[in-house]
């Protein structure tokens, strides 16, 4: 228990540090540099704020501790309440900031309300505490919930006036220059003020009284007040400003008729959603109500004098519905509507000779109408009983259909024909993001209800979903470019995902071909391999993207490198995924197993040699035959066959005779071939060798390194074997069929194996495993510090990285007999500190030796003095690493006065040095104090 509160609590310290550097690292930014200077005051603001956000996240991080929850629970519902107090003040500024910076400022005081409503409906209205049974400790909790009245007040006041003064200090200079803009104050105030009080339905206003009777009251007052004022925002706003065009009367009945239109028909549904509207009384009001609204609004739209009866017919039998839940009066509307919206649309549009959306306006025009009369007839066959949900299902498929098409049309060729101006002219791409996640939310709830079946479900979310791909189609970036030549296996896999979830949950063919056939379409979207250009979709965007004289002009013409073996290396990743999911059954057939191990060789020999080495042609068949023997060895010491124990060590005798032959070749044969060359060219290719040979150099190392990393899992998942065994034949009688759960995963390893031959077997009769596990990682470890040398001169920092590689060392039968689990980290310290005496060594050296090329004595420099104090100096660091080192080989702990005495000696070294390999082993020395005994 003392441990893991242990790690919580250097966990909890690492997120406040991590927090905190990042603030440091945002307050010293060259961008907030920038903006210092060109506003003080909202860079201050800037850094207040992303401070407060910091401080915010520090917080709900501090409350995933468990042991603070049990130690602290008076603090963890401060923090709670902490927490619930501040998001709603900082989170609605941070989206609103992430949202200006991508769209602009021009509408930012309504993404500051919008922002400040979802978050005060999350934190403001009552919640049940998390920590319920722990707040019992906190006396000046004064309310069932987590917020108290301070809070909720401040947040109430907040969503009421910040979003309008925000509007006021960002448009001072055009407040009032027009009835336009006196309406945004209002609307920005009064939406909010609407807002609220429909949450107050859900208590959001508990601070002010607890009185059911006198809540109502308030609600339905100042509700009224906010509506009314609202509405006539939204004519002055909306309705004359953006469809005076189809207000067909004359001025001032104009403004009259679109009042009574919209402020009776706000009333209407105001009243019934309030459920106001019950008894005969107001039943026939609200009925005389939506009679009126419609006569008017039919007028508004230029509606014929003499088919006027209709429209107020069609609002009668709407309010009979909402009244008296008859599902006839309700298709009577739609079909009274219907007919409405046909003469709209003829009366508006019919004899306009123009295309829109790729296709005449007459021809768009019926698939506009068949969709809002399909939207209309939905929500009636919802209300039909069960049997009848079939007609619900085809109703919504339909109108998705219909929907889909209709966005497809508008978006994407709207884009064609204003190519080059705007992008978004006719149908913007927020429209297709607000259309998708209604209907992803419509669905949701009908199959909440049960609606709609699990099928209909999947297939309308499937449909919605859809539409998100026209973003991509029409953008211009180089994702989007790539994104659109993605194959269709990509496409299939992903979407087959739920499927196969929902469906065959049981089938292990099923996933496992699925997740085959999604890495399939994820290798060719990073590979890109060549693909004829009718396999894809090639619009002008692709090849603009890919297509460009910059990388001539600027980096001149360079070989390009060949691009077919990327399918190679699809084939090889392929192939093994296909057996490591058994859909090649490689386990059971040893003749599959050769073959795949000799597929796999070769695909990924061929890559690597084409890929990396496409100048040196003489050196494929060597570098193919090494990939070909490691893809063996690795295959059958995974999964040994009968022969597997005569065979691998001769595969990997091969293996290693061909590093030498292949490095060596590589510079003989191609220094041949420019011989008589220029001397500028001579130093180009002896580069280029240089930089081939360092390539094979890192290959080998990673043959040798994924080797000797196989060896090292087979025996340690041995000695488990072992283990797991004799605690089965000496264990307690009544444990023997509970096991852990390494057991169980062990014994259906076993039970999946191979029945002809074991890696317990293979260990068994090959000794040489351990032996060939200890060679390929002293080979690895010595490649690497070769390359390191190569590269960067021998850097101190490298040695720390390369160091790890010996945990792969295993105890053998000779070199290492020695060798146990203990001293396992030995071989990681001894390398580091003698890897670092032998480069303070050398520093010295070339800084002193005058044949080294080193500057000492030839002009004058430190001299033997500088030599003689350095390596005094490097010697008094060796004690305490002698010590360390012996320690990690017996983890016997030194006394107290031997770590005293040596202790000291590092501190010269740390502060004396010329030499800053030589301080950092007196710093490494200076650890010794973690010996000391207790």
């Amino acid at each position: 228990m003392r441990t893991h509160t242990s790690v919580g609590q250097a966990a909890f310290f690492v997120v406040w540090a991590a927090l905190i550097a990042a603030d440091v690292a945002f307050f010293f930014s060259a961008s907030l540099s920038s903006a210092a200077s060109a506003s003080l005051p909202l860079t201050v603001l800037a850094l207040l704020l992303c401070a407060e956000t910091s401080f915010l996240i520090g917080v709900w991080a501090s409350l995933q501790f468990r042991w603070i929850q049990l130690e602290n629970p008076t603090i963890v519902a401060a923090l709670e309440r902490l927490l619930f107090a501040c998001v709603p003040i900082a989170a609605p500024a941070i989206f609103t900031w992430a949202v200006v910076s991508a769209v602009g400022m021009a509408n930012a005081s309504y993404y500051l309300a919008t922002f400040s409503m979802v978050f005060y409906w999350l934190f403001s209205i009552p919640r049940q505490s998390s920590f319920k049974n722990r707040k019992q400790d906190a006396p000046w909790q004064d309310t069932d919930g987590i917020l108290g009245p301070l809070e909720s007040c401040v947040h109430a006041l907040y969503l009421l006036f910040v979003p309008v003064l925000f509007h006021a200090a960002s448009h001072h200079a055009t407040l009032f220059t027009s009835w336009a803009s006196v309406c945004d104050l209002l609307l920005l105030f009064f939406v909010p003020f609407l807002f609220q009080l429909f949450a107050s339905t859900r208590g959001a206003l508990w601070w002010i009284t607890r009185d059911v009777r006198t809540m109502d009251q308030i609600r339905m007052s100042n509700g009224l007040v906010a509506l009314i004022v609202v509405v006539l925002c939204l004519e002055v706003r909306v309705v004359f400003h953006s469809f005076g065009r189809y207000i067909h009367a004359p001025p001032p009945l104009n403004y009259l008729l679109v009042t009574v239109t919209m402020l009776g028909g706000a009333l209407g549904m105001a009243a019934h959603a309030a459920g106001k509207v019950g008894d005969a009384v107001s039943s026939v009001a609200f009925t005389g109500l939506a009679v009126l609204v419609s006569g008017a609004g039919a007028v508004v739209i230029g509606f014929p004098v003499m088919f006027l009866p209709l429209p107020m017919i069609s609002g009668y039998y709407a309010a009979r519905f909402f009244t008296k839940k008859s599902l006839s009066s309700y298709f009577t509307f739609v079909a009274i509507a219907s007919m409405m919206v046909l003469w709209f649309v003829v009366h508006n549009y019919w004899d306009l000779n123009i295309w829109v959306a790729g296709m005449p306006l007459k021809s768009f025009t019926k698939y506009v109408v068949a969709a809002v009369i399909m939207a209309m007839t939905v929500p009636g066959l919802a209300l039909l009983p069960t049997k009848l949900r079939f007609l619900v299902e085809l109703g919504l498929t339909g109108h998705a259909l219909l929907l889909c098409y209709i966005e497809n049309r508008l978006f994407n060729y709207a884009t064609m024909y204003y190519f080059g101006f705007d992008a978004e002219i006719m149908y913007p791409s927020y429209m297709v993001l607000i259309t998708t996640f209604l209907g992803l939310a419509l669905v949701r709830r009908l199959s909440v209800d049960q609606r709609v079946g699990p099928k209909a479900a999947w297939i309308l979310t499937c449909l919605y979903s859809s539409k998100l791909s026209m973003l991509f189609i029409t953008s211009r970036s180089v994702l989007s470019c790539y994104l659109l030549s993605l194959p269709p296996c990509f496409f299939t896999g992903v979407a087959c995902i739920p499927i196969v979830a929902l469906h065959f949950p049981h089938a292990q063919s099923a996933k496992r071909f699925l997740v085959l056939v999604v890495a399939t379409g994820l290798l060719f979207v990073i590979m890109q391999p060549p693909i004829k250009l009718s396999w894809v979709y090639q619009s002008e965007f692709i090849k603009a993207a890919h297509i460009s004289d910059d990388d001539t002009s600027i980096y001149g013409f360079i070989a390009s490198k060949p691009t077919w073996p990327s399918w190679l290396l699809i084939a090889t990743v392929v192939l093994t995924l296909a057996a490591v999911t058994s859909i090649i059954p490689v386990k059971y057939v040893v003749e599959l197993r050769a073959l795949y191990a000799l597929g796999v060789g070769i695909t990924l020999g061929i890559y690597i040699s084409v890929q990396y080495f496409f100048q040196a042609v003489v050196l494929y068949p060597l570098l193919v035959a090494t990939i070909v023997l490691a893809a063996v060895f690795i295959v059958f010491t995974h999964l040994p066959s009968e022969s597997s124990t005569r065979v691998l060590p001769w595969v990997f005798s091969f293996l290693v005779v061909l590093f030498p032959i292949t490095y060596l070749l590589e510079g003989h044969l191609r220094a041949k071939t420019f011989v008589d060359d220029e001397e500028a060219e001579n130093f180009t290719n002896m580069l280029a060798i240089e930089g081939a040979r360092m390539s094979l150099l890192g290959l080998y190392a990673a043959i040798f390194m994924i080797i000797a990393l196989e060896i090292k899992f087979e025996l340690a998942l041995l000695l488990r074997e072992k283990a797991v065994d004799r605690g089965a034949i000496h264990g307690p009688p009544g444990r023997s069929s509970a096991f852990p759960p390494k057991s169980r995963l062990l014994q259906q390893r076993r039970a999946h194996a191979a029945p002809t031959f074991t890696i317990k077997r293979l260990a068994a009769e090959a000794a040489w495993m351990p032996a060939i596990g200890n060679f390929s990682t002293v080979l690895c470890f010595i490649i690497c510090l070769i390359v390191n040398i190569t590269l960067t001169g021998g850097s101190n920092r490298a040695i720390f990285f390369l160091a790890p590689i010996l945990l792969l060392l295993n105890q053998d039968s000779d070199i290492f007999a020695g060798f146990g689990d203990r001293q396992r980290y030995f071989p990681v310290t001894i390398s580091i500190s003698v890897y670092l005496v032998l480069t303070a060594l050398y520093r010295i050296w070339e800084e002193t030796w005058p044949g080294s090329g080193g500057w000492a004595l030839d002009i004058g420099g430190p001299g033997w003095f500088f030599a003689v104090k350095n390596v005094a100096l490097l010697m008094a660091t060796l004690p305490n690493h002698i010590l360390f080192n012996r320690f990690m080989w017996d983890y016997v702990r030194q006394t107290d006065a031997k770590l005293l005495l040596t202790l000291p000696l590092n501190l010269p070294a740390i502060i004396m040095t010329d030499i800053l390999t030589v301080r950092v082993l007196g710093l490494l020395g200076s650890d010794v104090l973690s010996l000391r005994s207790p």
